[in-house]
């Protein structure tokens, strides 16, 4: 089956095309790109409409828990699916932290499988690096590899031993593939629920220091320097490690980095109140760390915007402040919250494009985030006008456990393509694969 998409910006991340195009796409892969009105409508095929919109690669989030299998009534992998759709992503990779750990080839096809056949978006797997996330033994990461796990991480759970992080890493550049990094000393931050601060103590809450993130972060980049491997640093939250991350790129080592868009336009100020949905980890950080990760969006430190899309049920929320999970969910609003730094002119529309697709495509080494003749039709047309609510009856995800349940924003995906097929159109989906029941079962 072959698709035009007819007339609409391309913003692409690597520049190669600009203004009004139309896209050819024939087998799943885009067979042509052309200046608007040059190329003509395929017999036989369907035309969707770009006018008025922006065409983006197929957004790609690296960094998304969908808590399927073990935790499915936080979320699973056909509601983190259609969140993930709605927010105009094509590609989301899932954290192993699940029941039981993607720590074996079993769970790695189980959640292969159930995304084929929930068809919305692809689902790339990231392995455990440790068994059960403990840090004690090594997972069997070419098993895990050879099974379609993308990268390998202990999201959750910092890989506590030096000695075990280096096996890992002369392991994962023997199989080519990247270990993505919790950075955070839990000797440091044991018992703590928001950032070490004045304000925590002014709150009565124990603090988790931001030195409990750097002394990680220098600890695997002074790994990755000497073992010449491939790191990938997760939610950066603090202005030194923005800066070793800065230094390290300088000086040739190979590490990648990701921030999500609460540490960008949140800070701890943000918890006054003891909200529980401003409660994560890492903790929201002071003004002064908001303003490094600014500037690391703006010269290039920092690689991909990822949502850390971590979904709770209420109860786990209702609670007081230091006894609530961590984590908010965010699949639905990474791409408005986006469009504010472009609005605000801090970023320009081609480096958000990357930050949210090739960026992270790049980072783990995976296909996704580019406009070019021969690659993968995965693309996002975004409405930047569109102006909406999230909240109750936009929400997709099982569960509500957001800061920004309730804002109006400005700008949304429109329509999506998957693998060259129309998945959403209009904000509405094109195919039901499951219905609620049946996914539950």
């Amino acid at each position: 089956m072959m698709l035009l998409i007819k007339g609409g910006t391309a913003v692409d991340p690597e520049g190669k095309y600009r203004g009004e195009v139309d896209i050819l796409i024939s087998d799943g892969r885009i067979e042509d790109i052309a200046p608007a009105g040059k190329i003509p409508e395929p017999e036989g095929g369907d035309v969707l409409s770009g006018a008025g919109k922006l065409v983006f690669p197929g957004l790609v989030d690296i960094h998304v828990h969908l808590r399927e299998p073990g935790y499915e009534w936080k979320e699973t992998i056909l509601t983190g699916c259609k969140s993930a759709v709605m927010g105009g992503y094509t590609a989301i990779c899932s954290m192993p932290n699940t029941d039981p750990v993607n720590d074996n080839e079993s769970v790695t096809r189980y959640i292969l499988e159930r995304a084929s056949s929930v068809g919305l978006c692809r689902v790339l797997p990231i392995g455990a690096v440790t068994v059960g996330l403990k840090g004690e033994e090594l997972a069997p990461l070419s098993e895990l590899r050879k099974a379609g796990c993308v990268a390998f991480s202990d999201d959750g759970e910092p890989v506590w031993s030096s000695a075990m992080m280096r096996r890992a890493l002369e392991w994962c550049s023997m199989e080519g593939a990247v270990i993505c990094c919790h950075e955070e000393d839990k000797l440091l931050t044991r018992g703590g629920s928001m950032n070490e601060s004045p304000l925590s103590i002014k709150m009565g809450l124990k603090g988790m220091p931001s030195v409990a993130e750097d002394v990680m972060v220098a600890r695997d980049i002074e790994l990755a320097r000497y073992l010449k491997g491939k790191i990938h640093i997760c939610h950066v939250s603090t202005a030194r490690s923005v800066e070793l991350i800065r230094r390290a790129k300088n000086d040739g080592i190979a590490v990648t980095c990701e921030v999500t868009p609460h540490h960008i336009f949140l800070d701890e100020r943000r918890v006054c109140g003891y909200d529980t949905n401003a409660k994560m980890s890492p903790p929201l950080r002071t003004q002064e760390d908001l303003n490094a990760i600014v500037e690391g969006l703006k010269d290039g430190t920092i690689d991909a915007i990822a949502s850390d899309h971590a979904p709770h049920e209420a109860d786990s929320k209702l609670l007081e402040f230091s006894s609530a999970s961590f984590g908010i969910i965010g699949l639905q609003t990474n791409l408005a919250l986006g469009l504010r730094l472009v609005e605000r002119g801090i970023i320009t529309m081609e480096r958000l494009a990357f930050l949210l697709s090739l960026g992270g495509a790049s980072a783990l080494g995976i296909e996704g985030g580019k406009l070019e003749r021969g690659e993968r039709a995965d693309i996002t047309l975004i409405d930047p006008d569109l102006e909406w609510s999230f909240d109750d009856t936009e929400n997709l995800s099982k569960s509500s456990n957001s800061p920004f349940i309730g804002e109006t924003f400005k700008g949304a995906a429109a329509d999506v393509i998957s693998g060259g097929r129309v998945v959403m159109k209009g904000r509405k989906f094109t195919e039901e694969i499951f219905s609620e029941k049946e996914d539950c079962l």
